[in-house]
């Protein structure tokens, strides 16, 4: 692709061009919302469904107007269409470190499924909107280190932005990013939209948006509360090809 790769226009060590290295808020907001509908199509689209497993921005190719493209399926799964919600077993995880949701490391966190694949975007929405790898450390209120996920949510969750000197209109779009991302990153994968409502939530407008709770505040407790919102139903196992 022209524009290379994703990554390269969202991190502060990108070595794009730098009048090409900030696309723009509106910009990066269609992006992500062509990132999920490509998701969206592979897991609902096709004759099959496909589960990609590897979503992350150096799997994001950019074309000449920045049009994303959904790349390297090697990890991908094939799975039989059936019901609209799917899950499917596998021997061992697969993705990359950072992306990986936690049901995909032990099944004692959850059933592996479509639902993979939107942690996975969560965390790359995390990235678009804050400029750093999901892994970097940053220091709270107290001086304490904490990942940079869960830095944005006690920014968020505060009320407050995420720091960055922008116009009123992009840190709506920021805010926006971040808040779909946090649904997706919900440790139980029951808790975490489909597809279809992430595009639903990145089309709309913020001030429509939940705070989504906390998915730091426990990795052995469900957060129950988010179901009601996401209307979702029991994910039912199907054979994988």
């Amino acid at each position: 692709m022209p524009n290379s790769s994703l990554d390269k226009f969202i991190f502060e060590d990108g070595k794009a061009d730098d009048k090409l290295n900030h696309l723009g808020w509106d910009k990066l907001q269609e992006i992500a919302i062509g990132i999920a509908r490509g998701i969206e199509y592979l897991h609902q689209g096709c004759d099959q469904h496909i589960l990609h497993f590897d979503i992350k921005p150096q799997n994001i190719l950019l074309d000449h107007n920045f049009t994303p493209k959904i790349s390297d399926f090697g990890l991908a799964k094939l799975c039989t269409k059936g019901d609209s919600f799917i899950s499917v077993s596998m021997a061992a995880a697969r993705g990359t470190m950072g992306y990986i949701a936690p049901e995909v490391f032990s099944r004692n966190f959850g059933t592996v499924s479509y639902k993979s694949d939107v942690y996975s975007f969560g965390v790359l929405l995390l990235e678009m909107a804050g400029g750093k790898k999901s892994t970097e450390i940053k220091r709270d209120h107290d001086g304490n280190e904490i990942y940079f996920p869960e830095w944005i949510f006690s920014r968020l969750n505060r009320g407050e932005d995420l720091g960055n000197q922008l116009e009123a209109e992009d840190i709506n779009i920021v805010k926006k990013l971040a808040m779909v991302a946090l649904w997706c990153i919900q440790w139980n994968p029951v808790d975490r939209p489909s597809m279809k409502d992430v595009l639903r939530m990145l089309e709309g407008s913020t001030e429509n948006l939940l705070m989504p709770p906390n998915p730091f505040a426990s990795t052995s407790t469900t957060i129950s509360s988010s179901t009601n919102h996401m209307h979702e139903i029991e994910l039912a196992v199907i054979l994988e090809h």
